[in-house]
């Protein structure tokens, strides 16, 4: 089983994007911070440049610095603090995330909430953000930068690949391959032995019956 915090040291971090899912990570963050007090995450801020003013009011009502642009904080800020990205997007995920590499940042581990469910052998890189009262399940590989929203299920024996976006209450079977950069709509089904090629999108719904290819939006049941 493994430990339900990807750090066991305090730590601090920037986020990058302060949209809706920058605000569940928030959520995330003080869930966690409350069951693993030796393991504090303090978030010094959130890096977004395209706030509009209630976005922002948001974020200073829960105390959070608005740190201003990308290119604001790698040019001011304290770049020797890690960053995570929260961005539903997967591309915009990717671009952030060389943009900060390319500065010499690092990204913080990640973050999981307390009350979602791992299985043994389940592996997490860096930037993983596994929400409220998602499960997965025993022999999954989750690479760089993936989200795991609220209430999905990644079943047995399972790969997502860097930047994934697994919206809310997806469903992911068995022995599934879910490439770089794909979205899983909310309430999508993938079934049994398939895969998802990269960069492509499963609409909200959907039942993938068959391979996806890559680069590709699917939508419907069956989805195609």
């Amino acid at each position: 089983m493994i430990s339900a915090a990807l750090t066991d040291q305090p730590t601090r971090l920037v986020i990058a994007g302060g949209g809706g899912f920058a605000r569940e990570t928030l959520d995330v963050i003080e869930a966690h911070n409350a069951a693993h007090p030796g393991a504090v995450i303090t978030v010094i801020g959130v890096v977004d440049g395209q706030l509009d003013d209630s976005a922002q009011d948001l974020l200073r009502a829960r105390g959070v610095a608005v740190l201003g642009s990308d290119e604001d904080w790698l040019r001011d800020g304290d770049v020797s603090i890690p960053y995570l990205v929260c961005v539903g997007e997967p591309r915009v995920k990717q671009r952030v995330d060389a943009l900060y590499r390319k500065a010499g940042m690092r990204p913080h581990p990640g973050v999981i909430h307390p009350s979602a469910g791992l299985g043994a052998s389940v592996m997490l890189e860096e930037g993983s953000i596994v929400c409220a009262g998602a499960q997965l399940s025993t022999n999954v590989v989750i690479r760089r930068h993936v989200h795991v929203n609220p209430n999905a299920t990644v079943g047995h024996d399972v790969v997502l690949d860097d930047y994934v976006s697994v919206n809310p209450a997806v469903v992911v079977s068995g022995h599934v391959r879910v490439g770089v950069g794909v979205l899983l709509g909310a309430g999508s089904v993938v079934l049994e032995r398939l895969s998802v090629g990269e960069w492509s999108t499963v609409g909200a719904a959907a039942c993938v019956v068959r391979d996806v290819p890559s680069n590709v939006t699917v939508k419907g049941v069956p989805a195609r």
